[in-house]
């Protein structure tokens, strides 16, 4: 029988405890908690190449790593690595891929999801395509200072990457701690420089190998380029991340229009930025960052790279608001349950959710509930799909069919959002938490 609902426990809203995964703040060639990047001041009249050493990993032996004595880093529970293709396919048809699983290995151990891309090449001679390639094509040489982003334009050079993230592909798709993989395009560091040299057959090609080989691991893409973003989405939806945010130019004037042509794709895929520079040199710059957090609320931001360079304490409110903000943010509103029932009984649920953030969750990750006293532990996964949880109030209807060797007694009713594959979901209230599980209600069996 199935009895009617005769408790409801409201909630207040209260922070998580902790950093949720999958958003906020990436960890950017470091893992959580180690070093930063000591902090850089940009040179106009060098050609910005102090930048350069801080787009690779492993980080190089001679660039200095400071910046926790110059100022702080949010939690990360998301780490962004990007290696170079030299690093992964040293030698032509072999792959180092011991230098990936020890990459997954370091983010399990950190506790942190892993954003991936494999790159081409940088802008410098010592992060350049790999060395076998050269002997096969033209490449473009990169004489220092000069910031050459240009990929070879050679067909083979596409047909010969796209062997190497098949590869990638093939061996790291069914791994769980991949949050996504970014599709590296032609041009320094796979952000797409001077795509006019290839064709669109080439581009949709490249793009067609990501969206071939992994199939259970979330893609993003290039804003630059909006049209291949919806080509990569005709089976699954392809997230998208911005290059240079904080630049005036870009939040006002190149922004806008590429998003214009995306503006539905944040309700299935996820949306990242990257900072241009870093936010110390967007202070000294003084540029606005009251702006830019507004903007990328606006469009719906999950998840930003600020490169892994000290943030100033000045700021340390405002970035705290803007995590707040950032991705999903899921507080218990209501609760409502009946007081009694018996074993075998249908409980009919009702449970009131508000999320607080911009953004829904991207990765399914199942909604349990669980009855449980110092005697016995039942526990029942709901139908819920929390993908859906846009921004704003949700309602959600569930019913659990209870053992028919339940025995009588009082149960605590508990909440959890988890599986063995994913983190555990902190939620936004003032139940009490109880490992992977909220306390949510009471319930006497008879």
């Amino acid at each position: 029988m199935i009895r009617k609902a005769n408790q409801v426990h409201h909630f207040n809203f209260k922070p998580e405890e902790g950093q949720n995964p999958y958003i906020g703040f990436m960890s950017f060639q470091h893992f959580r908690g180690e070093k930063l990047y000591s902090d850089s001041i940009v040179k106009p009249e060098n050609n910005y190449t102090e930048t350069e050493p801080f787009e690779c990993y492993p980080v190089p032996e001679d660039v200095e790593e400071n910046g926790r004595e110059e100022g702080y880093y949010p939690d990360s529970s998301v780490v962004y690595i990007r290696i170079l293709w030299k690093e992964f396919e040293p030698e032509q048809g072999k792959y180092n891929y011991k230098l990936i699983e020890d990459i997954i290995a370091e983010s399990k151990a950190h506790n942190q999801s892993l954003v991936f891309r494999l790159m081409a090449h940088s802008t410098r001679a010592r992060d350049d395509v790999p060395e076998w390639l050269k002997s096969l094509i033209p490449c473009p040489a990169r004489p220092d200072g000069e910031r050459v982003k240009d990929s070879p334009t050679d067909p083979l050079f596409l047909e010969l990457f796209c062997q190497a993230v098949r590869k990638l592909g093939e061996r790291f798709d069914d791994d769980p701690v991949f949050d996504a993989i970014d599709i590296s395009l032609p041009g320094s560091w796979g952000e797409g420089h001077n795509l006019h040299l290839y064709s669109p057959e080439a581009l949709q090609k490249l793009v067609d190998t990501y969206t071939d080989v992994f199939k259970k691991t979330q893609l993003i893409g290039q804003l630059s380029r909006p049209e291949l973003i919806h080509y990569a989405s005709r089976e699954n939806p392809v997230g998208w991340r911005g290059d240079g945010l904080g630049h005036p130019p870009h939040t006002e004037q190149i922004y806008p229009p590429r998003i214009e042509k995306l503006s539905e794709v944040w309700k299935k895929a996820p949306v990242s930025f990257e900072a241009y520079w870093w936010l110390g040199e967007w202070m000294r710059q003084g540029w606005d960052i009251d702006v830019v957090i507004e903007k990328t609320l606006e469009w719906h931001i999950s998840s930003f790279n600020a490169k892994s360079l000290p943030i100033p304490y000045a700021w340390k409110d405002k970035v705290d608001y803007w995590i707040s903000k950032m991705g999903y943010h899921f507080a218990l509103d209501y609760f409502k349950y009946p007081s009694n029932a018996a074993a075998a009984d249908v409980l009919a649920l009702a449970l009131g959710v508000e999320n607080h953030g911009v953004a829904p969750i991207y990765r399914y990750i199942p909604v349990k509930i669980k009855l449980s006293n110092a005697n016995a532990a039942f526990e029942f996964q709901t139908d819920i799909d929390m993908r859906n949880w846009l921004p704003g109030k949700i309602t959600e209807n569930v019913c659990i069919t209870l053992p028919e060797n339940m025995p009588a007694g009082e149960y605590d009713i508990e909440i959890g959002m988890y599986n063995d594959l994913n983190p555990v979901l902190y939620l936004c209230t003032d139940a009490v938490r109880n490992g992977s599980f909220y306390k949510i209600g009471r319930i006497n069996i008879d």
